[in-house]
């Protein structure tokens, strides 16, 4: 750890960071590269092939993006996201990318030392985050191009690896290595923290400022601590005038909450069945391994399964033919093998013949409960149970941000405050052009916190909330 490092998190100053942003995923990576002083121009030769929005860029020359209205500039932009920052962000970073197209990026990057507003990254893994936790020979969902950060392309870096693109798509190894990289390329390292747990975000009332002062914000104060490599624990206390959330949300799998979930040969991620190949607790000549689960995550315990000829038990829900399927959303050519899944899913029921090896497919079938034993139960469609016997159960059906470091776990934060957080169906509500939470000044979420799933978009966040704290350290353009 830096030094620099270490007088941040050892500091009794009564001064304030201005910044610290929870989570070092690809959200918090952007983020702390744009307050870094990093900014973006147009160049002066680009030609944004949207007309529109070529109009607006050409109306403020030489006006760095982030000094720019971004509700202005992002007017009228549709796309595959939600989030019109977001939407504008990608749009000049990969101008025609949704139509195959191939034009560069009409941003050009200045490194401008006066603009950088000081902060800290904090986060549980090497930055990159939880890209760190996912098997690395793993095929992205997203095409590799995808994948970047601004201002080093993933091909490019891939390139100097001497690495290449598996149908235009790179491993989760790849991409974790390339997170690392980004930081130490762009010189970033001494904002990172990494081993790092945060337990609590507390803020307060802001105390009335005086005549003249500008409007006072609430003090953000956040605890937590660092493991060492000798695993000793140092706490540490910061004050922050911002705390940014970038945590993502696979903190906290989701569970079916029924009987024998906790049992010992039951998991809630892939890592176990790696770990069980490994040890040979599964192989092809033990019982069954159970996966329950119809999305991205199961298809590729499905694969890894079959790779290693682990016979396989695929429970689910849906029907196979459920248009809410991720299956029926993504395209063949891209991504055949979560298609090849999917053919297996649908034509290896339980009842018909055994065209896979190995796979059964259990379609609208609900688990009930597990014994000690190992005996799984299920009912069928009809009502029936049906008992199976398994070596190993993997629940593998998506995950919950864990914001338990937040007074109420964050759930007075959230578009409803009656229901779950959930990147998907009820995320933490923020202005769409800052960022920063409606409940709470101060308080920014980026990343699938905000409703921005994919690592192309979020950066759209990063962007939005940097212009925001520009702004609020009253940092003018030189």
């Amino acid at each position: 750890m830096s030094n620099r490092r270490k007088d941040h998190l050892g500091a009794s100053s009564s001064e304030p960071l201005p910044v610290i942003i929870i989570g070092n995923g690809p959200s918090g990576i952007c983020l702390s590269y744009l307050l870094s002083g990093y900014t973006p121009y147009v160049r002066p030769d680009a030609i944004h092939p949207h007309p529109l929005l070529q109009r607006k860029l050409s109306e403020a020359p030489g006006v760095s993006i982030m000094d720019q209205d971004l509700d202005y500039l992002s007017e009228g932009l549709e796309g595959r996201c939600q989030s019109p920052v977001a939407l504008l962000f990608d749009a000049l970073l990969r101008p025609d990318t949704d139509f195959g197209g191939s034009v560069e990026s009409v941003l050009t990057w200045r490194h401008q030392k006066e603009r950088a507003v000081p902060h800290l990254v904090l986060g549980r893994n090497p930055p990159g985050g939880a890209w760190h936790s996912i098997e690395g020979s793993m095929v992205t969902l997203s095409q590799g191009e995808w994948m970047g950060l601004p201002d080093l392309q993933v091909k490019d870096w891939m390139c100097k690896k001497r690495r290449g693109l598996r149908n235009s798509r790179a491993t989760a190894g790849d991409i974790a290595h390339y997170y690392s990289d980004y930081v130490i390329k762009k010189d970033l390292s001494h904002n990172f923290v990494s081993n790092a747990v945060v337990t609590a975000v507390e803020w307060g009332t802001p105390e009335p400022s005086s005549p003249g002062a500008r409007d006072p914000s609430p003090l953000f104060q956040v605890s937590g601590f660092v493991t060492a490599e000798d695993q000793s624990q140092q706490s540490f206390s910061l004050s922050a005038r911002s705390v940014v959330l970038a945590t993502g949300t696979s903190d906290s799998p989701a569970r079916l909450g029924i009987p024998g979930e906790a049992l010992p040969f039951v998991h809630h991620d892939l890592s176990a069945l790696e770990a069980a190949t490994r040890a040979g607790t599964v192989s092809p000549s033990s019982d069954p391994v159970l996966i329950i689960g119809a999305g991205l995550s199961a298809a590729d315990a499905v694969l890894y399964a079959h790779h290693y000829n682990v016979p396989v038990i695929h429970a689910f829900r849906r029907p196979v033919d459920d248009p809410g399927l991720v299956f029926n959303q993504l395209p063949k050519m891209l991504y055949p093998e979560y298609h090849k899944v999917h053919q297996m899913m649908r034509e290896q029921s339980i009842l018909s013949p055994s065209p896979y090896e190995g796979y059964r497919s259990l379609p609208e079938h609900q688990l009930l409960l597990l014994k000690e034993d190992r005996q799984a139960v299920f009912r069928d469609p009809q009502g029936l149970q049906k008992v199976f016997g398994v070596a190993l159960v993997l629940v593998l059906i998506g995950s919950h941000p864990d914001l338990s470091f937040l007074p109420g776990a964050g759930a007075d934060l959230t578009v409803d405050p009656d229901e779950p957080l959930s990147a998907k169906r009820n995320p933490i509500e923020v202005d769409p052009f800052t960022y920063q939470s409606i409940h709470q000044e101060g308080l920014y979420a980026v990343g699938p916190l905000a409703g921005d799933n994919f690592v192309r978009f979020v950066q759209g966040g990063a962007l939005a909330v940097a212009s925001s704290l520009l702004r609020k350290e009253a940092r003018k353009p030189p």
